[in-house]
């Protein structure tokens, strides 16, 4: 790190769980953020002003006068933009030196699968289903940990599963890829404007933690808070031996010394 850089993440380097090498290591990382609506905005703008290595970030959507009670990325004057590049240009006026990547698309699972081999830490912050279980299964597939977050109405869930822990659960371990239900979307049910930045804040700093090896990821482990009254609800998950995606069998792990 230069002078300037040591000043700009001089408090990250005072704290004893990250210090000099904690720092460098998220300056060195390689994070994919899926979604930069309500929760991938504070989850990159907090990778971003963390000093997050490379930053890839992809959506399909373009910003929109609904999304400015929530998506704390975009501005009005980006209204009709791609969120990806808004999301940029929001990015980079807060930290210039970042290198981001922006997919301005809906990725399949094939594209998913290429995305997620080059990342070293996976946010899920997209609003369907079907993302969720492809995103899922290429962090299986390649050992990465995946960051999933997700925010309905006054409600928000957060969970980590990290495929190179042999007692971590997947994402399908949890909601199998065969269940049957009505997706729930802001657009119709409403959502409490904070409630995303907490969740995509948390996703953020379990982003950081897995990075760094700071503090206990929240593996194996459901956060659900009620934001009515400010409760949280911690369930253990438990690893699914007759999951279709992990099969309850132990991913061959990468190599951590990359991350």
């Amino acid at each position: 790190m230069d002078d300037s850089q040591l000043l700009r993440y001089s408090r990250h380097i005072l704290l004893n769980e990250l210090g000099v090498d904690g720092q460098e290591r998220i300056m060195q990382a390689r994070a994919l953020v899926i979604g930069v609506g309500g929760l991938g905005s504070p989850a990159a703008l907090y990778l971003a002003t963390a000093g997050i290595g490379h930053l890839t970030l992809v959506d399909h959507d373009t910003v929109d006068l609904t999304n400015l009670q929530r998506q704390i990325a975009h501005t009005e004057a980006r209204i009709g933009q791609p969120k990806v590049e808004s999301a940029r240009q929001t990015l980079l006026a807060i930290n210039s030196q970042l290198k981001i990547t922006a997919f301005n698309e809906r990725a399949d699972a094939s594209r998913l699968d290429a995305l997620v081999a080059d990342a070293d830490v996976v946010l899920d912050c997209s609003d369907n289903f079907s993302t969720r279980q492809a995103l899922n299964a290429a962090c299986v597939r390649h050992g990465v940990p995946l960051v999933s977050g997700a925010a309905i109405r006054f409600d928000g869930q957060l969970a980590v599963y990290d495929p190179r822990q042999p007692d971590s659960p997947c994402y399908a371990c949890v909601f199998p890829p065969n269940t049957v239900f009505e997706e729930t979307r802001c657009a119709t049910m409403g959502v409490f404007a904070p409630l995303v930045g907490i969740i995509g804040s948390m996703q953020a700093a379990e982003a950081l933690k897995v990075l760094t090896g700071a503090g206990e990821p929240a593996v194996g482990r459901l956060l659900m808070l009620d934001g009515r009254n400010m409760t949280w609800t911690d369930i253990r998950l438990p690893r699914n031996a007759l999951c279709p995606v992990c099969g309850g069998s132990h991913t061959s792990p990468r190599d951590e010394t990359k991350i």
